[in-house]
């Protein structure tokens, strides 16, 4: 009887005298029904996805009166105090009012802040709404007090567990093979212009200053060995996944089976950002920004290789030494080498993670000319934090999308000089897992105390 009273369909076709008497009849049948948990179930469904909106402010309001001790509903009715149209927000907000349940104060806390800052005389705010007010008064309510002191020490108490837990999932950073990058001013980007005989000039990255806080950074790029670590460690836990992450994730490398590519001391590829991203909080840290990758890779004097000004083949892995040739002079002669490649071809395109340390940067780090490009967390387009928003979308929508793409930083083993400088600056589509792509790892410098 329910189902088919709620029935989309049946509701959008109605005209409006009927679609109040409906609502009506809807309530009634609720109110009728038996409880039980298969209808706690059916209306915590009905609440948080249900296309109309009268439909999921009813049942939110039946939820906290008749399943407040229901686990699914206490579930939907925090869920719904987030809800898009104002009254099935303002309803569940009512709602825990009256119900103080405890796991929605983190919920009224992301709409209205710390009752412990707005109870402050003076507290600077402007004018709010409804929603606003109704999760004032709740909040008040909830922690029995409007003393800001009194409510600072309640927050903490109410609190506490939650910020044990996240504490005990802390992973400290392994900085055992990490360098350390001061802090300090640094030149980054570069001032030519010319487009040279591929076509590119560095307008995209222009000739400035910037100030970075200390930071650490992997000597070498994450290794499959390492990264096997990962594997093994985290399962089938999304314990470390990015909120945006695609459901179903799996984190193994598209090329882990590939004997040209899965040596435990080469670079791990056959990765996108969201891999990385996992990655890098189990170790602890976090990808880096193109400011940071920067810095690592060239000190603090601006210069155009990790070594120095001038190219030296010898201290870099591009596509002069994994196709065995002299560097291409132009674009023509580069891609008509590129075109040859096949899944044999060249049969050792990748060197391992730790070799070449001629060419390492002033700080330590190794190849960051070269071997493979590495992930930032840097968007191409704005030059902020990525923060991707496509969950549950294919590929094939978002790849023309700016929020998409991030920075690749340090060219790769089909890469000729000119993309292996310091300030160059690749671009890649965050879901896309390459042979020719790997990532290293940042990790914040602790503040020393006294």
């Amino acid at each position: 009887m329910l189902e088919e009273l709620v029935n989309e369909s049946a509701l959008a076709g109605l005209d409006e005298t009927a679609y109040h008497v409906r609502l009506k009849e809807i309530e009634e049948a609720i109110e009728a029904a038996e409880s039980s948990d298969t209808l706690a179930r059916t209306l915590s469904s009905i609440a948080l996805s249900h296309r109309d909106w009268h439909v999921r402010r009813i049942a939110v309001t039946t939820l906290s009166k008749r399943f407040v001790d229901s686990p699914a509903a206490r579930e939907a009715v925090c869920s719904a105090t987030h809800d898009d149209v104002d009254w099935v927000a303002f309803s569940a907000i009512k709602a825990v009012h009256e119900t103080k349940i405890p796991e929605a104060v983190e919920h009224l806390i992301r709409i209205s802040g710390w009752p412990s800052n707005f109870s402050r005389p003076g507290y600077a705010r402007k004018p709010v709404g409804c929603g606003a007010a109704f999760t004032k008064q709740a909040l008040w309510a909830f922690f029995g007090t409007k003393d800001p002191e009194r409510l600072r020490v309640l927050e903490d108490e109410h609190f506490a567990a939650m910020r044990a837990s996240v504490a005990a999932g802390h992973r400290e950073p392994e900085l055992s093979d990490a360098v350390p990058v001061p802090g300090g001013p640094c030149i980054l980007g570069s001032g030519r212009r010319d487009v040279g005989p591929f076509q590119m000039d560095d307008g995209d990255n222009p000739l400035r200053a910037v100030d970075l806080p200390p930071f650490h950074i992997d000597r070498t790029a994450v290794t499959n060995r390492r990264y096997a670590r990962f594997l093994e460690d985290v399962g089938g836990s999304k314990e470390f996944a990015h909120p945006d992450e695609p459901a179903g994730k799996d984190y193994t490398p598209a090329h882990w089976r590939e004997p040209r590519f899965n040596d435990p001391d080469q670079p791990v590829v056959g990765v996108d950002w969201y891999d990385a991203y996992a990655f890098a909080r189990w170790a602890g840290g976090r990808l880096p920004s193109e400011d940071e990758w920067e810095k690592a890779a060239r000190g603090r004097d601006g210069r155009v290789y990790p070594w120095g000004d001038a190219w030296d083949p010898e201290r870099a892995n591009g596509v002069h030494r994994a196709y065995g040739v002299e560097s291409p002079a132009d674009l023509e002669e580069l891609e008509a080498l590129l075109v040859r490649t096949t899944l044999e071809w060249p049969p050792e395109p990748v060197l391992p993670a730790d070799s070449l340390p001629a060419g390492a940067s002033p700080y330590g780090a190794l190849h960051m000319a070269g071997n493979v490009w590495e992930l930032t967390r840097t968007n191409f387009f704005t030059r902020a934090d990525m923060s991707p928003f496509f969950k549950g979308r294919r590929s094939s929508e978002f790849m023309n999308r700016p929020e998409a793409f991030h920075v690749l930083k340090g060219g790769t083993w089909t890469s000729p000089p000119v993309c292996m400088t310091t300030f160059y600056r690749g671009r890649d589509l965050l879901t896309d897992r390459h042979n020719e792509v790997g990532f290293r790892c940042v990790y914040e410098v602790k503040e020393q105390s006294g």
